[in-house]
């Protein structure tokens, strides 16, 4: 991240805000000067993610706690004041669902996006309307990831537990209730339930009606994700150390605070997409055009445009599983010439298969293990790419900018340089998430658009790398043998 200013302590005193970012496998607290956007502490804690097979669930305890921690680590890192916090916002994985007991306590371990065993019922859902039926409303098609596609498995497979649901929540929405005691999300969390229409920024009745929930055991949708929630409760400034009374942002999901942190929306940057490498694979942009294909999710972004995203589930961690199997570190690979690897080892959802499992195609026996990794990764950055093809923008041209852990890789820069035939940059910093959660937070306390801010905090600056050819061999290769091998050869069980 550019460096910024130093302040003089003795005539600035600093004013900070608190960045949340509630992940999969951990929550990071960011501290961050408000006025310039420098990032003064990070808190991290732990989630711990159970489940065999297509189970995929975590305590929503564990966030609060996690929170808790992190933010103390923070804190002490800091050395500030907590006086000095003007405010906090939380930005969580999407999709999750969170039962809750008329007491606000958790009815059991939430569902994650990335627990697959909904599938079935997601593809009853979309029988049941269609498909154009399902983009036209909500802007996306039903998959197993989607909250309301978990609401149904719940409903067939833990009835009692459904019937005594009196709210439900996503896993960003569970923490700021904890926060503020209000239950409010934002229209990008909530434009990811398949309950929530982006057009008319509202729930829709009908698909309430179909799935067998009411809108008055959902979130209060905020106008946006700097909008203020409420305020930190008496109980909240305890646990966390804060003083009470600070505004809290409704926050977002994690790819709308990325999204933020970035400087993408209408303050900002518009149509330019961003390629997201880490457990999972994204992409998406912001954009005023609305997005009609069953490739993407139609997301609303947290400030009032679009934010269609395509999301596959393998990717780094794929990748690295593929590595550990042919026992090589990670960059030691090399294109993988006549192989092709669709690396789908915990089913996929773009595309939606999510009974699929890795297939292995095109070995000779001059193939080396290098070229089977390289494999891999192309399997996997072709997939994601694929999506990138499908958003409605208006530069096509516009170079990607590369984020996540796998946008630290070599080889996963260079392979998505070579497949994209695009510039690519590589913004300097590594807290996306949880820098836009405090620019939502910053806006809470101030009133300003977040994305502007953003972009005054120069948060999605960074090193450009210039566009290389475009490897379309490798790109037919790819997509001819997954286009042939989908679904037959890659799903295992109905």
């Amino acid at each position: 991240m550019p460096s910024r200013p130093a302040r003089n302590p003795a005539t600035a005193p600093v004013s900070a805000v608190i960045g949340v970012d509630s992940s999969t496998q951990s929550t990071k607290a960011a501290v961050v000067d408000t006025a310039t956007g420098r990032l003064l502490a990070v808190g991290r804690a732990p989630h711990t993610v159970t489940g065999q097979g297509g189970a995929r669930e975590s305590d929503p305890e564990q966030w609060w706690q996690a929170l808790r921690t992190a933010v103390a680590a923070a804190l002490a890192e800091s050395g500030l004041d907590p006086a000095a916090v003007t405010g906090i916002a939380v930005a969580g994985q999407q999709h999750g669902l969170v039962t809750l007991d008329a007491e606000g306590r958790p009815l059991r371990p939430a569902l994650l996006w990335n627990d697959t065993r909904s599938a079935q019922q997601a593809a009853a859902l979309t029988a049941a309307l269609g498909r154009e039926s399902w983009l036209d409303r909500t802007g996306s098609v039903p998959v197993a990831s989607m909250t309301a596609s978990k609401w149904q498995w719940l409903r067939e497979n833990e009835p009692a537990t459904a019937a005594a649901t009196a709210a439900v929540r996503l896993p960003h929405d569970f923490l700021t209730e904890r926060l503020t005691g209000a239950a409010v999300t934002d229209p990008g969390d909530a434009s990811g339930t398949c309950w929530y229409d982006p057009a008319t920024q509202s729930y829709d009745p009908e698909l309430l009606a179909l799935t067998g929930i009411r809108a008055d055991m959902l979130s209060t949708v905020a106008a946006t994700g700097a909008t203020r929630a409420g305020h930190l409760t008496a109980d909240a400034a305890r646990a966390l150390g804060l003083p009470a009374g600070i505004p809290v942002a409704a926050g977002t999901g994690d790819n709308m605070a990325a999204a933020v942190g970035l400087g993408l929306g209408a303050e900002g940057l518009l149509d330019h997409p961003v390629v997201s490498l880490g457990t999972s694979g994204t992409v998406f942009a912001a954009t005023r055009n609305r997005p009609h294909s069953a490739l993407l999710a139609g997301f609303a972004a947290t400030d009032g445009t679009r934010l269609p995203l395509g999301c596959t589930l393998n990717c780094t961690l794929a990748v690295d599983k593929v590595a550990e199997l042919l026992g090589l570190d990670r960059e030691d690979a090399v294109p993988g010439g006549e192989a092709v690897l669709l690396p789908f080892l915990d089913g996929e959802r773009t595309p939606d298969l999510p009974a699929a499992s890795g297939l292995l195609h095109g070995l000779r026996h001059d193939t080396t293990r290098q070229q089977i990794l390289g494999a891999a990764y192309e399997g996997a950055v072709v997939a994601v790419l694929r999506a990138l093809d499908e958003l409605p923008l208006d530069a096509p041209d516009a170079p990607l900018r590369l984020i996540g852990g796998g946008a630290k890789g070599t080889m996963w820069v260079e392979t998505v340089r070579r497949l994209s035939g695009r510039a690519v940059i590589l913004p300097d910093s590594g807290e996306l998430v949880a820098l836009g959660a405090a620019a939502l937070a910053a806006g809470a306390a101030t009133g300003r658009d977040p994305v502007a801010l953003a972009t005054e905090w120069g948060t999605g600056e960074g090193r450009e790398l210039p566009a290389v050819p475009r490897d379309t061999a490798t790109w037919d290769r790819v997509t001819s043998v997954l286009d042939r091998a989908a679904p037959a050869l890659l799903t295992t069980h109905p």
